[in-house]
């Protein structure tokens, strides 16, 4: 086994925290919403916002494997990668490979809508609604509150996917993805580019975030 010291860092401390506030988060968004825990749901779907946003936002600004670019120009090799898992081989990818990039923009594209129809949701009698759905009618809030529940659906539907193809690789390629996930490093990769958190880029994000939170919540 490869010592921690020798491994290398992949993932950084904000992409890691994300991804498991999220696993925690989804959860508890269905609980709340199927025990009518409004007041809870809120509050939940408001840190949702913030999480999806900061995402958004360190896409541009973080570090190297948090990177909607290369992510995107490692879509060209997604031909040759699904052929070599086809055959049995597989080559761990510094950051995400081809086919988790396509998994990272479907569930990213999902959680947007999950937030952003949720934040214009109005329910049946018109007493639990969205912070932005003052702005639009009840008949339309009800109508995007419908699309809501559709879309949690798809979402559940993209993460049993994203389960799947985990323990796929868990068991058939005997690739651990969890495990990087928790401790950041791998040691069967080699780096394309240094993973740093620049201070700087991550006080901005927050600073977009908090000033987004803001004028959501304020809206009305």
């Amino acid at each position: 086994m490869t010592s921690d010291a020798a491994q290398t860092l992949v993932w950084d401390w904000t992409i890691r925290l994300f991804h498991w506030l999220i696993v925690l988060l989804i959860p508890l968004l269905w609980w709340t919403a199927e025990e009518g825990m409004m007041d809870w749901h809120r509050r939940l779907g408001l840190t949702m916002f913030g999480l999806v946003l900061f995402r958004l936002v360190w896409g541009i600004a973080g570090s190297w494997t948090a990177r909607f670019l290369p992510m995107i120009r490692r879509l060209r090799s997604l031909p040759a990668y699904v052929s070599n898992l086809i055959a049995r081989r597989n080559r761990p990818s510094f950051g995400h490979s081809p086919i988790g990039t396509l998994a990272v923009f479907a569930l990213l594209t999902a959680l947007c809508i999950q937030v952003g129809t949720g934040l214009f949701s109005i329910d049946v009698d018109g007493l639990e609604s969205g912070p932005l759905a003052i702005l639009i009618s009840f008949k339309t809030g009800r109508e995007i509150a419908d699309f809501h529940e559709l879309n949690f659906d798809i979402l559940v539907v993209l993460i049993a996917l994203h389960i799947i193809a985990i323990a796929i690789y868990r068991f058939v390629f005997k690739d651990n993805l969890i495990r990087p996930m928790v401790t950041g490093r791998r040691g069967d990769v080699e780096p394309v580019s240094a993973v740093k958190v620049q201070p700087v880029a991550l006080i901005a994000s927050f600073a977009v975030v908090a000033a987004s939170l803001y004028l959501v919540v304020n809206a009305g």
